[in-house]
C-alpha cells in the first residue's frame, strides 16, 4: 500500500476544498477505492460529548457511538490508534455490519484534542498491520492539516 501517495492525493483534493464534508468524503472514497479487503471507510466525529457519524462508503452505519464504548469509542476515549484483529474478541464491539471482522481505528485531531476518529473495517480477519497502522496515522495528520470545521 502507497501511503505516501494516498496523503499526496489527499492534499491535492484539500487544496480545492478544505472544509470538512467533501474533505472527509474524499478521503473515505480514496482509502475504499485503494485498500484491498475493506467493507467499510470513514469518519465518526466528536459532538456533544460522543462520536457521530460522519462522511463514509460502506454499508448503513451506526450513528452515535459513546466515548469509551467499541473499537471507536475506545480509540476516541484513550486518544490511541487500536488495531483489531478479530472484533468479535474485541469487549463492547458494536456490530454496525455483522460482515466486519477486523477494524483499524486512527483519532484525529483539532486545536490539540481529539476531533473524531477515522474507522476502517475488514471483512477478513488480521486484515490489518503495522505499515497500515504507520500509514494510516499518516493519512489522519494529514487531513488535520488541511481540514477546516
Amino acid at each position: 500500500m502507497d501511503y505516501e501517495l494516498l496523503c499526496a492525493q489527499l492534499r491535492a483534493l484539500a487544496e480545492q476544498e478544505k472544509w470538512y464534508v467533501p474533505l472527509l468524503s474524499n478521503a473515505a472514497a480514496l482509502l475504499y477505492d485503494s485498500m484491498e479487503d475493506l467493507n467499510w471507510a470513514g469518519f465518526y466525529l466528536m459532538r456533544q460529548g460522543k462520536l457521530v457519524l460522519g462522511p463514509f462508503i460502506g454499508k448503513v452505519a451506526c450513528i452515535h457511538i459513546p466515548l469509551g464504548r467499541g473499537v471507536c469509542g475506545t480509540s476516541a476515549a484513550n486518544d490511541q490508534t487500536l488495531v483489531v484483529p478479530d472484533v468479535h474478541a474485541f469487549p463492547g464491539h458494536i456490530a454496525c455490519d455483522g460482515a466486519s471482522n477486523s477494524e483499524i481505528v486512527v483519532p484525529l485531531h483539532k486545536d490539540g484534542r481529539v476531533a473524531g476518529v477515522l474507522d476502517i473495517d475488514s471483512p477478513k480477519l488480521d486484515r490489518f498491520d503495522e505499515d497500515d497502522r504507520a500509514g494510516l496515522e499518516a493519512f489522519a495528520r494529514t487531513i488535520e492539516g488541511a481540514m477546516e470545521m
